[in-house]
């Protein structure tokens, strides 16, 4: 860097409107530069010396979770995965006089000369008007996640997601059909964040025009693949997608698949079968005839349906995680003797990986086929 008179590197830094903070391993703040003070309120003597956890900053992703243990905090996984950022995140930082301030954060790992990781340093800026408008966004979008489950059935259905950003590219959705069947769909759109979210929005309006017509699955994936066939200009798919018709009385499911991961019957014992199905993508090839599946369930037993962002996901020795990965890991946590966690799955996903974060929005629905002699007894 050329001089410029009597600017010092330090001057440049704390003339950004981003703030900067520098982390040694231990995660103790080391640097704290002005424009952190500004977004903040923290002055450098609160802040350096003491560790990024110490009830200073309190960070929480979108969901409300805390980010200063090891698993989540990304400033953290950068140091170990000696990664920086492709992406920023948004997060919210706690300010000197108690408030949440959503923040735009960006870290990487900082390195000694014989390249080993001495520490991290993470960038962040103010943005509270972006986050308040993607909050407005995902709360319509959640509406758009139909859960229309009827009572006093021998089922129970639960939907496990997490976005990558505030707003995501998967949709599900579940619908009382009556004669004792419920549908159930679940699509991943290509992409991320603001523009796979408004896919969702156009798949939602498909699935309220024609969810009737999963009485017969292979009929409404194709209904639905010619729709989309018909918008995408550019080449390459628009979702895969999954979706089914369960009948608790016949204890069938019947399926098509658009090109998802496999689906999962788990038995009581721990025992699984990977539901194996096929077919293109939707919106990839119009006029595709899609091929329907099935499967038997029976009391004690789950269904397991994925999106890509469960099983895609890539160790440190570019190992995919696949859905092999995914059940041992869920049988490590008890499952499914003890109840899916949302939180500890993603921590050990997180784990796994040797990414900052996850990099793509994870799905998974349950159904459970519940032990009830009550209802098994009306039923004969």
């Amino acid at each position: 860097m050329e001089p410029l008179g009597n600017v010092t590197i330090e001057s440049v830094i704390n003339s950004l409107n981003d703030g900067v903070y520098v982390c040694d391993l231990d995660r103790r703040i080391t640097y704290w530069s002005e424009s952190a003070t500004r977004i903040t309120g923290w002055r450098q003597e609160d802040v350096v010396g003491k560790h990024c956890s110490d009830n200073i900053l309190c960070h929480i992703d979108k969901n409300g979770h805390h980010l200063c243990g090891k698993e989540f905090c990304p400033l953290h996984r950068s140091m170990v995965t000696d990664k920086f950022s492709k992406v920023s995140q948004f997060i919210y930082g706690q300010g000197a006089s108690g408030q949440r301030i959503p923040m735009e954060v960006s870290v990487a790992p900082i390195r000694d000369d014989s390249g080993s990781v001495v520490g991290g340093v993470e960038t962040f800026r103010d943005a509270s008007t972006t986050v308040h408008d993607l909050e407005r966004a995902k709360a319509i979008q959640q509406l758009a996640m139909e859960e229309d489950i009827p009572e006093s059935i021998p089922l129970t259905f639960t939907p496990h997601y997490i976005s990558r950003d505030i707003v995501g590219g998967d949709y599900y959705a579940i619908k009382n059909l009556g004669d004792d069947q419920c549908g159930v769909v679940l699509a991943d759109v290509m992409g991320h964040g603001i523009a796979a979210a408004l896919y969702t929005m156009h798949l939602s309006s498909l699935w309220n025009q024609y969810h009737l017509l999963l009485k017969n699955p292979v009929e409404f994936l194709g209904r639905v693949n010619e729709e989309l066939a018909t918008i995408i200009k550019e080449e390459g798919s628009f979702a895969t997608a999954v979706c089914g018709l369960l009948d608790w009385n016949k204890q069938l499911f019947r399926f098509a698949s658009a090109g998802g991961p496999e689906v999962v019957l788990m038995h009581e014992n721990g025992t699984y079968e990977c539901l194996k199905g096929a077919g293109l993508p939707l919106g990839l090839m119009s006029a595709f005839d899609y091929e329907e599946f099935s499967c038997e369930f029976h009391p004690g037993d789950s269904l397991l349906l994925f999106s890509d962002g469960a099983v895609e996901i890539e160790n440190a020795d570019g190992k995919m995680l696949e859905i092999h990965g995914l059940i041992d890991i869920l049988k490590r946590q008890d499952y499914p003797k003890l109840k899916l966690q949302t939180e500890t799955l993603a921590k050990a996903l997180l784990k796994y990986s040797n990414s900052i974060f996850l990099e793509d929005d994870l799905t998974i629905i349950e159904v459970r086929f519940q032990r009830d002699g009550n209802y098994m007894e009306n039923l004969g």
